[in-house]
């Protein structure tokens, strides 16, 4: 499912919400739609801000068959660092596998198509990943690897910020890969209707920009965490996350103007609370 994929500051909490709401005491039946609405208060995708620090609204929904074969899409509003013109939007495409594996562990196979409808030429990307889940005791813990091949929309283009506001390319037409390793917990707090969270990432791809002047990776190396808790309010699902990365001040001036938020000029990737409400269906 695409909250799996994205590891943005406010994707555990949906990733939980919508488990919890798709469980019900009913038979299975061979199709199954779940989906959910939300609200966040900055768009971080893998520790960088997508909205430039400001609000963001998103949905998803995901068709599943008895056989483990499912599809999804969803979407999100963009700004700044996240835009590539025309609608100012993410619209992701989803389609997988998912089988037990024994243990009580479940294998999940797929590939996310990043899209950005109506925006600059060589914008979309395809990664694939692998995902293992299961329960720990009390905790619900997750590890995925998502590995993009190279592709134009991942390629160093641009070799900094300032070589990016000039408008002419240091290597047109390069193709890298990105390769993207994360862990999320979780777990409830008994007798409340808490369930905190923690997410690690960590990201090996270009070190430069790509030929719009962003990149999946923009340092090329670096981690991001989150660290957070949810709570259950009748059909919403109230989530306060703290994001941030390792992305020092002098790796983001380097990305500068490109990687700063247009409000305040500070860093997309510096330390965040995220704030989010969602409701799943």
């Amino acid at each position: 499912m695409k909250f799996h994929t994205k590891t943005a500051a406010i994707v555990a909490a949906l990733t939980i919400a919508t488990s919890a709401a798709a469980q019900d005491t009913d038979p299975p039946k061979p199709i199954t739609v779940t989906g959910s609405a939300a609200i966040v208060s900055d768009y971080r995708f893998r520790g960088v801000s997508q909205s430039d620090e400001e609000i963001a609204v998103q949905a998803g929904v995901t068709v599943s068959h008895e056989s483990g074969l499912y599809a999804g899409l969803w979407g999100s509003n963009l700004a700044g660092w996240g835009t590539f013109g025309g609608s100012n939007t993410e619209l992701d495409l989803i389609g997988g596998f998912k089988t037990p594996i024994g243990g009580g562990a479940t294998l999940d196979v797929g590939l996310t198509w990043y899209m950005y409808p109506g925006g600059a030429s060589k914008t979309d990307f395809a990664e694939p990943y692998v995902k293992v889940s299961g329960t720990l005791g009390p905790v619900n813990a997750l590890v995925g690897v998502a590995y993009a091949p190279k592709q134009q929309a991942l390629g160093r283009w641009y070799y900094s910020g300032a070589d990016a506001s000039a408008g002419v390319y240091n290597d047109p037409g390069d193709k890298e890969d990105n390769l993207y390793l994360w862990g999320d917990v979780s777990s409830g707090v008994p007798g409340t209707p808490f369930t905190l969270k923690g997410h690690l990432g960590y990201s090996d791809g270009n070190p430069g920009l790509g030929p719009n002047g962003t990149s999946v990776a923009p340092t090329g190396k670096y981690l991001d965490w989150l660290l957070g808790v949810d709570a259950v309010v009748g059909p919403l699902t109230l989530g306060v996350a703290y994001v941030d990365t390792d992305i020092s001040k002098s790796e983001s001036a380097y990305l500068l103007p490109n990687f700063s938020s247009t409000k305040d000029g500070s860093s997309i990737a510096s330390s965040q609370v995220v704030f989010s409400v969602s409701a799943a269906f």
